[in-house]
């Protein structure tokens, strides 16, 4: 429920439930009126891709209206993953709150460096964040968005400066990164080129995005600092274990912090490991995240029934979020059911070829952050759409690496604020921040990040980037 003083604005954004419910009838309705439609589809490098040109229509079971609902526990079996790693992450955050480790590494951070410096430490942090989405992932850094929301508090922001440095940092350097094995490695697969060529160029592209994030999170900071009343998280409860309770000169770290820290970065160096060397994703990253939380537990002096009561109750501050991600999956379901997401992936993708070389690569990036609300895993998008869009970027002239570029920006930028994208629910419930209020601070950042995006595509296509 809104404030009764929040602007206007807000309020034409209904209940990320309420939304996510109405595009689910809304989607039913497609299914009536899109043809069903498929690609015939082979295997590609040890996964399923879809072979240009063989789109044609079928026999489409058209969905009852019960089908909506139905649709809605489908989607909670088929993101289980995420929903499981959303609560498990709410349970350890909130148990390494209660030991005031966090606050307390976070506070004596800010007093040395100074809240004065408030906007470096924004800088800072977002690219810290930005290498995690690099390096990591997007969903795999689901639980680390409470440290960042505990950083924007401290340096006197509000809830958004910390999603600002979170979500934007891991989701535009997951969108950029030049080694992203889910989009540009599978997209590099499907084209023929060596995997994660290219990369001196999408780095200098990934450095001018986070800068530009990193600019604009500063920049929101400075202006509620100067102006409390514009803050756009205002009428939202702060959650009193992500506030800093003590003034900055009374903190410092005890050996007991220090322990508990020590678990928790064990955990992400175990964590790094199995992602980059044992292929690991969110089931064994939430697996981590629990091992961390027993053992810090034990370390601060819990005893296991305490253990247990702190993980619940994190677990529980989520659980509304966690439902979220299990409703937007559902919008999948019903297309899958009906057979109508090919038939729109092939109408949008149809005519690009008819617009000069630079135009088709910006609508490219246009065309896949479409599809990504449809289709909002990056692999997933990557073997559906790219055998399609390379073959086609021949065509017109546009090299397959700005092809490549043109699907992550389409795929990751969109990644961050479409309904159906279920890591960034998860990290809006960890926040507690509303979707009404995270869109009314990304939409302005997204604006700017799509234009240096189409200004790099542009000048990559003059340079014939190969």
């Amino acid at each position: 429920m809104l404030e009764n003083n929040q602007s206007k604005s807000f309020r034409w954004i209904p209940d990320p439930m309420a939304l996510i419910f109405y595009i689910l009838v809304f989607t039913w309705v497609l299914t009536w009126i899109i043809p069903a439609g498929t690609f015939d589809r082979v295997e590609i490098n040890g996964r399923m891709g879809v072979v240009a040109d063989s789109f044609h229509y079928i026999e489409g079971g058209k969905l009852s209206f019960l089908d909506i609902f139905f649709a809605v526990p489908k989607g909670m079996v088929a993101a289980s993953s995420v929903i499981f790693i959303t609560l498990i992450a709410g349970g350890l955050f909130h148990l390494l709150s209660s030991t005031k480790m966090l606050e307390n590494a976070v506070g004596t951070m800010v007093k040395h460096l100074g809240r004065e410096r408030g906007g470096l430490i924004v800088w800072i942090t977002t690219f810290i964040f930005g290498l995690l989405g690099i390096a990591v992932g997007y969903e795999n850094n689901i639980a680390l968005v409470p440290i960042a929301v505990l950083v924007g508090l401290a340096i006197g922001g509000d809830l958004l400066v910390g999603l600002g440095i979170a979500i934007g940092g891991i989701g535009f350097g997951f969108a950029t990164s030049p080694i992203n094995p889910y989009t540009v490695g599978v997209s590099h697969a499907i084209a023929d080129l060596p995997l994660f060529s290219g990369a001196d160029v999408r780095s200098i592209f990934s450095f001018l995005i986070l800068c530009l994030v990193a600019h604009h999170n500063a920049r929101y900071l400075k202006k509620i600092q100067k102006n409390p009343e514009k803050s756009l998280a205002k009428g939202l409860a702060t959650k009193g274990n992500l506030e800093l309770a003590k003034p900055l000169n009374q903190y410092s770290m005890s050996g007991k912090d220090w322990g508990i820290l020590g678990i928790f970065i064990a955990g992400l160096a175990i964590m790094l490991y199995g992602v980059f060397w044992h292929k690991w994703y969110i089931n064994e990253i939430a697996g981590i995240f629990l091992a961390i939380a027993i053992f810090a537990g034990l370390v601060s002096g819990l005893k296991p029934n305490d253990i247990v009561a702190k993980f619940t109750e994190g677990a529980s501050a989520v659980v509304g979020g966690a439902l979220l991600i299990g409703f937007a999956r559902g919008i999948q379901v019903l297309l899958d059911d009906a057979r109508i997401g090919d038939t729109i992936i092939n109408a949008l993708a149809s005519h690009l070829g008819d617009f000069p070389v630079v135009i088709s690569s910006i609508l490219m990036s246009i065309v896949h952050g479409i599809i990504n609300f449809f289709i909002p895993s990056g692999s997933g998008q990557a073997m559906a759409t790219m055998p399609i869009m390379i073959p086609l970027s021949d065509l017109v002239g546009m090299t397959r690496q700005v092809a490549v570029s043109a699907f992550q920006v389409g795929d990751g930028f969109t990644n961050m604020i479409t309904p159906t994208s279920g890591g960034t629910l998860a990290m809006l419930a960890l926040a507690g921040v509303t979707y009404d209020r995270w869109v009314k601070f990304f939409v302005p950042l997204l604006f700017k990040a799509y234009i240096l995006a189409w200004i790099f595509l542009a000048i990559t296509t003059a340079m014939n980037w190969s």
